[in-house]
């Protein structure tokens, strides 16, 4: 044994022993953390196979560099090289624990608009475990101080290190050839990040994210108004009448869109410990004017709330990297709802309470449209107001009444709450409601925060009636994204009453509320299968709107005949009859796996391919900035520049409205608010 210790020691204190050693440590790692850490729906000896041996060619490229250089400096390079993957690694941990998702460099190049407030989210998710990723440097560092490990002070020859990278990119070459003959297109077709980690591997990863970016601009560059005809093509052929029953009975009405963060379909009528968690929901919901729709699904990707906007706004799909508003939202043109509104003579504001800056939300409202944008500087702010992302609900709520009071009519306003948000904190005196007990910590405060929005929506909506603003307004409520993800799935479990949960339930798990509520309007329970995607084209109809010729993916959900496809923006859908995820195909009413029939397999074809192709066309309509080069008939184009958040700005353009278009409630009562804000929130007592 000691002969073995011995030769072992002896290749160790060589330049490529050392090499192999922290190869190995480094690929070992990665292989635990893809399996403790991450989600990634490995099936099969092919692909255990490849997530076993993917970080090998990265490892062996990026730790070759080293080898290129002589001494020292050999050993530094590789322990500084280690150090960098090892926190590439570590940051993907944190963040996919959130989000489901790996960090692109979409994200991270957009990271200054939608850092605000993480510290407190980075802290409820970083465990003491995640650190033991570096344990194998610090391993490394003693073995190599305590001179167990010998630098290996000779000339690694230059051709050895020149070898090691091409064999590097060779096993790339075989890694990828096998993974895309497991899964043809990989690189091509809009897949989950997911398949990118689990066939490449997360190095390989990275480098494809850099590649999509770098692209997309480039895509931007040699864009030109051709493009756009095979987009017209699309829209053209699947885009369905609007429905003469429901077209224009809600013109010249205000609408008020509520945005739910995090709130999803599943807490309408649930209960705990034998409570509603949300009795104002429920109530709204089933309202006799109330349209609710309880096949309706959130669409989005890494963009989360960014990507719900820019469907609700556009009838446009985020992207499948990073945030269109991060990334495109202050260049690119765009017709969205208020500027589209704007030339029926709409004013339009959003309402938020938080920085101005996050998502890049103070530069895209301006491409968008937006008259006025009452963002964290309108609302009086102290240390117990606040809570999470921003301003408590209750809070929220009540000081956006007597901007909202003010307001030219007809007006379009959304209004985006924020405590219902990861982590779901709520201080104790807000507290009066059980959590559940599935034992994740994450998941049981859920129904705290939920049942805190909820009672601000019923606050919100006395206000409304009070104000004179409930019967004169469409009222319009929807879920923008999960709340609990999918690495919830023990939790989940318990909270649908299931012993476990399957891919087809975490499907059924993205529904999100979508209400439309209007006095005189026919209300009940609509089940037409819709997403984000359609809320636009919906809106625009009821409203009175000509939408034949917009450059929109959505379709009104009342329309007849329309197909009920939900694309999901990793290329998975789901129909009334199937739900596709990944290669596994269920009923979608019993949530039984299916073996398709000949005819049932044209059928997944067919609806893969309109999915695929409508992904890729708005990613094309964004991505090259096609509406610049398509002028909507009667539709005058925006001009950022005439719009101004700053607080000085807006409250003097409130005060000569008043005058110059005293439609507002509160100018019509003579210049007086017509109702008092009435809230229980402990903090304004």
């Amino acid at each position: 044994m000691s002969d073995f210790v011995k030769r072992t020691a002896a290749k160790l204190n060589t330049v490529f022993g050392f090499f192999l050693l922290v190869v190995v440590l480094f690929c070992i790692k990665t292989y635990i953390a893809y399996q403790l850490e991450f989600t990634l729906g490995v099936k099969g000896g092919v692909q255990e196979f490849l997530l076993a041996v993917n970080p090998i060619p990265a490892a062996l490229l990026l730790f070759g560099i080293a080898l290129y250089f002589r001494g020292r400096l050999v050993y530094w390079l590789m322990l500084i090289i280690d150090v960098i993957q090892t926190t590439w690694l570590f940051a993907n941990i944190i963040y996919y624990r959130e989000f489901s998702d790996f960090l692109s460099f979409g994200i991270i190049k957009g990271s200054g608009n939608v850092q605000n407030n993480l510290g407190k989210s980075i802290g409820q998710i970083i465990h003491p475990s995640d650190f033991f990723v570096y344990l194998d440097i610090i391993l490394l560092i003693v073995l190599l101080l305590t001179h167990v490990i010998r630098i290996d002070g000779r000339p690694f020859k230059r051709r050895f290190a020149f070898t090691m990278t091409i064999l590097s990119f060779a096993l790339m070459g075989a890694e990828y050839g096998m993974a895309n003959a497991d899964r043809s297109g990989l690189l091509t077709r809009t897949f989950d990040n997911n398949y990118l980690v689990k066939y490449l591997g997360l190095n390989e990863y990275a480098a494809f994210s850099v590649y999509q970016t770098q692209k997309q601009s480039a895509t931007r560059a040699h864009a030109n108004a051709s493009d756009l005809k095979s987009v017209e093509k699309y829209l053209k052929h699947n885009r369905v009448a609007a429905n003469a029953t429901t077209f224009g009975t809600q013109k010249g009405k205000n609408v008020i869109i509520i945005h739910l963060e995090s709130f999803q379909q599943y807490l309408i009528n649930y209960k705990v410990d034998g409570k509603e968690v949300t009795p104002n929901l429920n109530k709204f919901y089933k309202n006799q004017n109330t349209m609710s729709f309880d096949n309706f699904y959130n669409q989005v990707a890494q963009g989360k709330t960014s990507d719900a906007e820019m469907m609700l706004e556009n009838s446009l799909f985020g992207l499948p990297q990073g945030s269109a508003m991060t990334e495109y939202g202050t260049q690119n043109t765009f017709q969205a709802a208020p500027a589209l509104l704007d030339q029926d003579g709409y004013t339009s504001a959003a309402f938020h309470g938080d920085v101005p800056s996050f998502w890049n939300r103070d530069n895209t409202y301006k491409s968008w449209g937006y008259d006025y944008f009452f963002s964290s500087q309108y609302y009086k702010e102290k240390s117990d107001y606040t809570v999470g992302y921003g301003l408590k609900d209750k809070i929220f709520f009540r000081d956006s009444a007597k901007y909202l009071q003010e307001l030219p009519q007809p007006f379009y306003a959304k209004l985006i709450t924020l405590t219902n948000h990861y982590p779901y904190e709520l201080d104790k005196q807000n507290t009066d409601f059980p959590a559940t007990k599935t034992g994740d910590k994450t998941v049981d405060p859920y129904v705290q925060t939920a049942h805190y929005l909820d009672e601000a929506f019923g606050e919100f909506i006395t206000y409304l009636k009070e104000a004179g603003l409930y019967k004169n307004s469409m009222i319009v409520l929807y879920g923008d994204h999960y709340g609990i993800s999918n690495n919830h799935r023990a939790a989940i479990a318990q909270l649908l009453g299931k012993d476990k949960v399957t891919s087809y339930d975490l499907a059924q798990f993205q529904k999100v509320p979508f209400m439309i509520h209007a006095t005189g309007l026919k209300g009940g329970i609509n089940h037409t299968y819709g997403g984000e995607i359609d809320v636009l084209p919906t809106l625009l109809d009821l409203l009175g709107v000509k939408n034949t010729n917009t450059i929109q993916f959505g379709n009104d959900l009342l329309a007849k005949n329309r197909n009920q496809t939900v694309a999901f923006r990793n290329g998975d859908f789901i129909t009334p009859q199937f739900t596709k995820v990944g290669s596994t195909v269920y009923n979608t009413k019993s949530g039984d796996v299916i073996k398709p029939t000949t005819k049932q397999k044209a059928t997944l074809a067919k609806e893969q391919n309109r999915v695929t192709t409508e992904l890729s066309l708005s990613d094309r309509v964004i991505q090259g900035d096609l509406l610049r080069f398509y002028q909507l008939k009667d539709f005058k184009s925006v001009d950022k520049k005439k719009y101004n958040y700053k607080y000085s700005n807006g409250m003097e353009q409130l005060e000569k409205a008043q005058k110059s278009e005293p439609t507002s409630v509160k100018a019509k009562n003579g210049g007086k608010n017509t109702a008092t804000y009435k809230t229980d929130a402990p903090e304004l007592k």
